[in-house]
């Protein structure tokens, strides 16, 4: 099963200087062209479900404004049978 995952973008601290659009390897990061912060910037968002969590966008967003969170997903339990 795929890792889920999502971002929360500090408005206080995103510019929109869009670094972490082209850096997002399932391409669901996005400017919100309808909202702006609080100091008149675009703030990224997440525009289609797709998230894995990787935090490449959190990586190199230059403000420190993007915090991922990536949904745990535990593993099945397999019982082992040893032959005999």
């Amino acid at each position: 099963m795929a890792a889920r995952g999502t971002i929360e973008v500090n408005e206080l601290y995103c510019k929109g200087c869009a670094l972490c659009i082209p850096a997002c390897p399932p391409g669901v990061i996005a400017l919100d062209t309808a909202r702006l912060t609080p100091k008149g910037y675009h703030p990224a968002v997440l525009v289609a479900e797709g998230c894995t969590g990787c935090a490449v966008c959190a990586i190199v967003c230059p403000d420190a404004a993007i915090t991922v969170y990536r949904e745990v997903i535990p593993r099945r339990e397999t019982s082992l049978q040893v032959p005999g």
